[in-house]
């Protein structure tokens, strides 16, 4: 397989890929933006859920992220049996578990928020909206799981069309229920939380409609009978050290989160704004890694390495370029952005010196994003998650505790601590890709 043949597959993969992560980041973004016109108490809180359900949405990963890996080698492989019982059994899996978290959401939904140490004066804003949105989270569960499914196929563009379509009708539900238009009350944070997840409901109806078209028409009983118990263990195999990554990463800020509480409701909203602003930064960067794993697992299926490894390298490489060129541009209009959104000046300004420091972030952020999307659809499961654990608690967490909160130098150190971090995992996941260590992990025998 030619190398120009693979880099127009990697474009057909990620360029999809590309525009749906921007439409779903943007779904939350939405709030927060929509509600910067409420008041920055509602947009820290909504913040602070948005950190738990983060994590939350996480557990739901840790099938959908098995079930990209499998679908991908075994379509690279050929076996359409096995890539019908890894669907069935994700979605199945993905729905139980997400209506059992769901119902604790809601019924824990203030410890919770006590435990995220969100201040008595932002309850009134934090426990509606995690209330709502965290009594539908069971929708997020199957719309990854149906993503995954499509993605792995190479039809990443029908979750990109219904990203579309459901962020229109967000824009559209946060305006008349945040601000009480068109003869609807003003909730505010309430309409908000309503919006989002009446737009994940019509998301998930949509995606299955889509993939009852055009991938799985059926899922055939004799699939199923006997239960693949082998499938499920290996989701679950995949799926669970996958997700560990990326929980140690959200249980990191969940601890980050409630360092940066201490400092002043001003830190907590500076930091939401500025987390909202750069996922725009880093958005290519991601899409690209996504797509790239989908076509590593194929060229890993089909037993064809070093191709595997030099779309892996190419990933890297438009990565980095893209994720600095664009934290660097973010940096130069940072005051003016932050205008647009508030109008207190220490937000403005720590915000501002903050967007600099993300330029140096963003690099190690888009290698650590190749990384870990590059060895995982490989099979080397295990690597990224011990460094990320033993990595990002040692240096991240710790140092921001010691820099910002010990030494009393603020939210500015402590993101600067966070640089370090994402370019030394990152460093240290370059040097694993170009070692070939990862060879003969896949899980196609």
């Amino acid at each position: 397989m030619r190398f120009g043949k693979l880099s127009r597959q990697l474009a057909s993969l990620a360029g999809p890929i590309f525009v749906e992560t921007l439409l779903v980041m943007m779904l939350g973004a939405v709030d927060t933006f929509m509600l910067s016109r409420h008041s920055d108490n509602s947009v820290a809180a909504v913040g602070v859920v948005n950190q738990l359900m983060n994590l939350i949405f996480l557990l739901f990963e840790v099938i959908s992220l098995g079930t990209s890996i499998l679908c991908s080698q075994y379509i690279g492989a050929g076996r359409r049996d096995k890539v019908i019982q890894v669907v069935g059994i994700s979605l199945m899996f993905n729905l139980i578990s997400g209506l059992l978290i769901s119902l604790g959401l809601v019924f824990f939904a203030e410890d919770a928020l006590h435990v995220m140490g969100l201040r008595p004066d932002l309850m009134g804003y934090g426990l509606p909206y995690m209330k709502i949105v965290g009594g539908f989270a069971f929708l997020q569960a199957m719309s990854l799981s149906l993503s995954a499914a499509l993605r792995s196929a190479d039809k990443a563009k029908y979750p990109m069309y219904v990203s579309m379509v459901v962020n229109v009708l967000n824009i559209f539900g946060n305006y008349t229920l945040i601000f009480g238009k068109f003869g609807m009350p003003a909730l505010g944070v309430e309409g908000a939380a309503i919006s989002t997840s009446f737009c994940r409901c019509v998301s998930v109806v949509i995606l299955f409609i889509v993939l009852f078209k055009k991938h799985i028409p059926s899922f055939p009983k004799e699939l199923f009978t006997p239960f693949p118990w082998i499938e499920l263990k290996n989701l679950l195999k995949i799926g669970i050290p996958s997700a560990g990554e990326h929980m140690s990463y959200s249980l990191s800020q969940v601890v980050i989160t409630y360092f940066i509480n201490m400092i002043s409701n001003q830190a907590l909203a500076t930091r939401s704004y500025v987390v909202n602003i750069v996922m725009f930064t880093y958005i290519f960067a991601l899409a690209i890694a996504q797509g790239g794993a989908i076509l590593i697992g194929h060229l890993v299926g089909m037993k064809k390495i070093r191709a595997a490894y030099a779309i892996g390298r190419r990933v890297m490489k438009l990565g980095t370029t893209a994720s600095v060129s664009l934290s660097l541009l973010t940096a130069i209009f940072g005051k003016s952005i932050l205008g647009l959104l508030t109008d207190d000046p220490w937000i403005i300004a720590t915000g501002a010196s903050i967007l600099w420091i993300e330029v140096l972030l963003e690099n190690g952020r888009a290698l650590n994003f190749f990384g870990v999307n590059s060895l995982r659809s490989a099979g080397d499961i295990y690597f990224p998650v011990i460094v990320g654990i033993v990595v990002m608690w040692a240096i991240q967490v710790v140092g921001s505790y010691f820099f910002g909160i010990s030494l009393g130098w603020g939210l500015v150190a402590m993101w600067a601590v966070f640089a370090l971090d994402e370019n030394i995992r990152g460093f240290i996941f370059v040097r694993r890709w170009n070692s070939f260590k990862w060879v003969g992990k896949g899980f196609v025998k």
